[in-house]
């Protein structure tokens, strides 16, 4: 049987959120048609959750129960339950009971770690914007506020007695490191550094804490922070490749991700010299981090629990020996696909206008259809923080395998590749990575595709790119498909959700002091050239990307008299997070493509 958009968007996957010292697994399995909680023990799956939208979850140390992250379709306000494991479960569905923990329905609430009887959330309750940090107790009930100094609150690491949390910076992807230590709050980063400091956690006793950063380097590495005075001691650094660290709770090792071009190479180091011990193999070159739920290890330091993908690997649960390095999987999601080989990308670096070597995959049939043959689809990832990585998408392989080569670039912004790739796109450079479409769009005949039919396809930022394509460049592209995408970075900052709006200004530019130049740089305000025919999807509850970006471009569009298809879905929010949709717009989607980059 082909591998058509339909069959692979009916492929189950699974995601790892969090693993007991006896090995038991919680997980997320998307077999129901969106992600409900699981438990993988002793080769058996147990459903735990049914819910309507997309769930996550952690246990809660020392007892038989989980807390889970729920919202209401797509709307990301976070609301917070219990489930206890360990209690008679009536009902013909056998599932636990859910029993609230922190509700409100109109703000949001984001778990951060988990205590042995306690959480750690966040919440914007105190004004809609900003985010204080809450310990919560959860037997009594009982909270008490951690920080409430304003902003969002990217994460948190409590040892009991200290937190240590950061909070946005000055520049663009940047962030402070802070410890808040007996209601003292200490800041161990200036606001104006442009570093990053992700994964941090303390090491036993408060002595320091481990973290990934790239302060003072272009690329990422692991560090011990002393918490007093911020010194940094390196422990696992690479001039070559972007480094990440995961601390076992008991201090004494680190698990190592290198980026190697969206391939994760795992590793196993001394969390106090930083002296490799144990390689991780994985089943084949792919990706177990980010935008995938986050490695986690068991509260004794003897399991990590791994989420893993690869382009013949949908998603799947591996479980790592830390004492070995010794890796097993407990799901198999490629055994769905009875021997058909999903398209293997090969790697490539595509020359620029200004001497820049361009990463990018690239994925080809290996029988292409005569009709569309010679037709290129360039999808690229939203963020734009975020990085295309050598993971499972359905996407790219229907595309493939209806015939079209597919080009998936990580362009400027891109994480992956080091701090001046990424920042090379920030504030008023955000159309130099737009000019990188035109420089992809240029190589294609060096590669024997036909430039009259190539496509953009993207989502969320990603749909600003494709848009941004058709507008700034309508002689290129044939065709484009846009997702939850910006139409106008001007009415996008207006009326995105207020807690998002300062984040997202660090990273285009502010209301006040660009607006000049976020109106030159919205795909709106050049509207009147665009001559391609779009596809635009859009959920009603998109917190992030109102649904007006979505029906203002689209009614500008058909103003022109082009084809503009416009799917909304009410029950979704930024992207389409149900598989019963999916199944509705992408087919819809690749129909789309394939009608307009046939041969003529």
């Amino acid at each position: 049987m082909a591998l058509d958009i339909v069959r692979l968007l009916e492929l189950t996957s699974w995601r790892a959120f969090d693993v007991t010292g006896t090995g038991r697994v919680l997980a997320g399995s998307d077999e129901s048609g969106s992600t409900q909680l699981v438990e993988l023990a002793d080769g058996a799956s147990t459903r735990l959750t049914a819910l309507s939208g997309a769930v996550t979850g952690r246990y809660l140390p020392g007892e038989r129960a989980v807390v889970v992250q729920h919202d209401t379709d797509g709307d990301e306000r976070g609301q917070l339950s219990l489930l206890r494991l360990d209690q008679p479960r009536p009902g013909p569905q056998r599932l636990p009971e859910l029993c609230p923990l922190v509700r409100d329905p109109e703000h949001v609430h984001r778990l951060l770690d988990v205590l042995p009887g306690r959480i750690v959330y966040s919440t914007n309750r105190r004004n809609g914007v900003d985010f204080d940090v809450i310990v919560r107790e959860v037997a009594t009930g009982e909270e008490h506020v951690v920080y409430d100094q304003g902003g969002m609150v990217l994460e948190v690491a409590a040892d009991g007695h200290r937190t240590a949390l950061t909070v946005p910076g000055g520049p663009p992807m940047s962030d402070q490191l802070v410890v808040v230590d007996a209601g003292r709050v200490r800041t161990l980063t200036g606001r104006e550094v442009a570093a990053r400091h992700t994964n941090v956690r303390w090491l036993p006793g408060g002595s320091g804490l481990i973290t990934t950063t790239n302060f003072e380097r272009d690329r990422t590495g692991v560090a011990r922070i002393d918490p007093r005075t911020g010194a940094r001691t390196w422990l696992v650094t690479s001039d070559e490749h972007d480094l990440t660290g995961w601390l076992s709770p008991d201090g004494a090792t680190l698990l190592v991700q290198t980026n190697d071009d969206g391939a994760g190479r795992l590793a196993l180091h001394d969390a106090t010299t930083g002296e490799r011990r144990h390689e991780v193999r994985l089943p084949a070159d792919g990706w177990c981090a980010f935008p995938l739920p986050q490695p986690v290890w068991s509260p004794d330091s003897r399991f990590i629990a791994l989420t893993f993908t690869a382009p013949a690997v949908p998603g799947d649960v591996l479980l790592v020996d830390a004492a070995t390095g010794e890796c097993r999987p407990l799901t198999d999601s490629a055994a769905q696909l009875d021997g058909e080989l999903p398209v293997q990308p090969t790697t490539h670096r595509v020359p620029t206008r200004d001497g820049e070597r361009l990463p990018c995959f690239r994925y080809a049939p290996a029988q292409p259809d005569p009709e569309l043959a010679g037709s290129a689809v360039l999808i690229v990832h939203g963020g734009p923080e975020s990085q295309s990585v050598r993971g499972f998408n359905p996407i790219v392989q229907a595309l493939v395998a209806q015939g079209h080569e597919v080009l998936v670039p990580n362009v400027r912004g891109s994480t992956g590749y080091g701090k001046r790739w990424y920042s090379a796109d920030d504030g008023r450079n955000r159309l130099e990575a737009v000019a990188d479409l035109a420089d992809l769009h240029d190589w294609l005949p060096a590669i024997g595709l036909d430039p009259r039919r190539a496509a953009l396809w993207g989502g969320s930022y990603g749909g600003y790119m494709v848009l941004a394509g058709l507008a700034f460049q309508p002689e290129r592209w044939a065709a484009g498909v846009d997702i939850v995408g910006i139409s106008s970075l001007v009415t996008f900052l207006q009326n995105t959700a207020p807690y998002r709006r300062a984040h997202r200004e660090r990273e285009y530019g502010s209301l006040v002091a660009d607006a000049d130049f976020l109106h030159e740089a919205s795909p709106l305000t050049e509207v009147a050239a665009i001559a391609a025919p779009l596809f635009v999807l859009h959920g009603a509850n998109d917190p992030r990307v109102p649904l007006s970006e979505a029906e203002q471009i689209a009614a500008a569009v058909r103003a022109k008299g082009l084809e503009c298809e416009l799917l909304v879905y009410p029950d979704e929010g930024h992207g389409l997070a149900k598989r019963a949709n999916r199944l509705d717009a992408y087919p819809k989607a690749l129909a789309f493509l394939a009608r307009h980059l046939a041969r003529r």
